[in-house]
């Protein structure tokens, strides 16, 4: 493959999210739907807490791992006119981006096509999101290391992802 990203040395290993461990409830957290007693005078149970501190936690597991994200150095392929390699699905553009050369290799394989070379570019996540995102002028994210099934993740065109003014989850003002 060729790196068409300069000729500083890449690590090895990449620390990569795991946006599924924090996105998908897990069952031990739906498990847990007990309603805890009312405090004394108010007559009613409080509702809903221990699904909003699993939510919380979450919440907050996201935050830290999409900065992860965007501070890490991705492997994005660039197309036959050396343009970032995209996919339309679900109504959304979604650039291809990977950890490591490992995991564009086996994206290569799973499209039939690991006998080519696949020239690549390396880019800082917060790059893909704040800026190749937003040039792109459709909604547009990022699927990161897609081959690898749940060990893959993408992040989707939506408020605090991607900036505001191209997040889909964010209503237009009309002047």
């Amino acid at each position: 493959m060729n790196d068409h990203g300069g000729n500083a040395e890449f690590p090895a290993h990449v620390p990569r999210s795991r946006l599924y461990d924090y996105v998908n409830s897990t069952r031990t957290d739906q498990q847990d739907t007990t309603t805890p007693e009312a405090p004394e005078g108010t007559g009613s149970p409080v509702r809903g807490a221990p699904q909003t501190d699993a939510a919380e936690h979450r919440r907050h597991e996201f935050v830290r791992l999409l900065g992860e994200f965007r501070r890490t150095a991705v492997l994005v392929p660039l197309d036959q006119d050396d343009a970032p390699l995209t996919a339309d699905f679900g109504g959304v553009r979604w650039f291809y981006a990977f950890s490591n050369e490992e995991a564009l290799a086996r994206f290569a394989l799973a499209r039939g096509e690991g006998d080519r070379e696949w020239p690549y570019q390396r880019w800082l996540g917060a790059r893909l999101l704040d800026a190749a995102v937003p040039a792109v002028g459709v909604p547009c994210g990022v699927a990161l290391d897609c081959a690898d099934g749940e060990d893959g993740m993408v992040f989707p065109p939506v408020r605090g992802i991607v900036p505001d003014e191209v997040a889909v989850d964010v209503d237009v003002v009309a002047e």
